[in-house]
């Protein structure tokens, strides 16, 4: 499959090295892909996904500062220009998303609405 080089979605270093380093990982699945979406649900009517997967026909391969990474066409819409943060801290660990196409987030930091 031919990769995208424009990404619609950024991630920050911390993001990539947090990505590269559960890939280097011993129970890695080097069969699957990191996969960027949204599905239905959450607190504001859509939640953000990010996890490994395997790759499905409706994906397209995107690279963003030498990390591949999955997408499902139709997410492109509610995603384009996000940027994924790692943070590493005591009080808040994990993934972060900036959005600006989300008209409405909530507390949790993985739900919005377009």
């Amino acid at each position: 499959m031919e990769t995208i080089t424009t990404a619609p979605v950024s991630f920050t270093a911390s993001a990539i090295a947090e990505v590269k380093r559960l890939m280097n990982e011993e129970s890695f699945d080097a069969t699957t892909k990191l996969r960027v979406g949204v599905k239905g649900g959450g607190c504001s009517g859509m939640t953000y996904v990010l996890g490994f997967d395997a790759q499905q026909a409706d994906d397209e391969v995107y690279e963003f500062e030498g990390l591949s990474f999955i997408m499902n066409k139709s997410h492109g819409l509610y995603l384009y220009g996000m940027q994924i943060d790692w943070q590493g801290g005591l009080n808040s660990r994990g993934f972060t998303f900036n959005n600006p196409n989300a008209s409405k987030t909530c507390g949790c930091g993985t739900s919005f609405a377009v």
